[in-house]
């Protein structure tokens, strides 16, 4: 392990990241899968980055525009930064790490485009001990919202559905989640389950290889445009599913939320098939 890599792990005391920017990359199989009231399925392959919010890459200058992670692609104040945010949503809900690390599984602001279905934060205490799990959840229509989850040993977690997603499925039932601790294997697992039984499954699957230049750039190469595929994906099923006959639930309405996405890019007024 280089030096690099060994510093990021010291701090927190948390799990080492490999590679000389103390990061991971995973390739990455998505599937979605809907069940009820119509099965539809679809399956689409990207990358994902797992970085330390007190560590942030930092990428040679050339390779900037291919990754960039910031506050403002993500809940909260842009001013606070990635971590101040998320400390500051955990003291809310009477959580405190006392410094210990973060680490976060997302896309990164790629040449200027950032959409982030899902990005989970997992929590640990000074000695490595995990605490919790936030899943925070984006839709198309610029809104956010944070889960905050306590897995057992396994990494399994339930909660009420409490934001709306898929202008397919109205704001009800409970998402089951398995959102273990990723390593050398990425392994994720979301059911949505409503009156009736499983109405939906997501799975994200992945293998991991140390953050370097050579091994962005091959990303990049393999998943052009990474986060406009996973936006065109989103769109394309959903108007599949409008093409099948499948109702659209109503939006519920709410204030905007001073926390909502302020650069929605391509992203206002889409639809998504989840």
């Amino acid at each position: 392990m280089n030096t690099a890599s060994a510093t990021v792990g010291a701090v927190g005391a948390g799990p080492a990241l490999p590679g000389p920017w103390g990061a991971a990359l995973y390739d990455c199989r998505i599937a979605h899968v809907r069940t009820r009231p119509l099965r539809h399925a679809f399956q689409h392959r990207t990358y994902l980055w797992l970085v330390d919010l007190d560590h942030l890459p930092r990428l040679p200058a050339p390779l900037r525009p291919l990754a960039r992670f910031q506050a403002r692609d993500h809940l909260g104040d842009p001013a606070a930064g990635l971590r101040g945010n998320l400390d500051g949503y955990l003291a809310e809900n009477g959580v405190d790490l006392r410094g210990g690390q973060v680490l976060m599984l997302s896309h990164a602001r790629s040449l200027g485009h950032v959409f982030n279905p899902i990005t989970v934060y997992w929590c640990h205490d000074p000695g490595g001990e995990l605490v919790c799990v936030v899943a925070e959840v984006h839709n198309t229509y610029g809104e956010r919202h944070r889960y905050l989850l306590r897995p057992d040993a396994l990494g399994r977690a339930e909660t009420a559905k409490g934001f709306y997603v898929s202008p397919f499925f109205p704001v009800d039932g409970r998402y089951r989640m398995v959102l273990p601790p990723p390593g050398e294997r990425l392994s994720l697992t979301v059911h949505l389950d409503r009156a009736g039984g499983r109405a939906f499954t997501a799975t994200v699957h992945g293998s991991r290889s140390p953050a370097t230049s050579l091994g962005l750039l091959r990303a990049a190469v393999r998943h052009p445009l990474s986060t406009l595929v996973v936006s065109a994906h989103i769109r394309i099923q959903g108007l599949r599913l409008l093409a099948r006959g499948l109702p659209v639930q109503p939006r519920p309405e709410h204030a905007p939320s001073p926390q909502q996405d302020l650069h929605q890019d391509l992203h206002q007024d889409g639809v998504t098939s989840r």
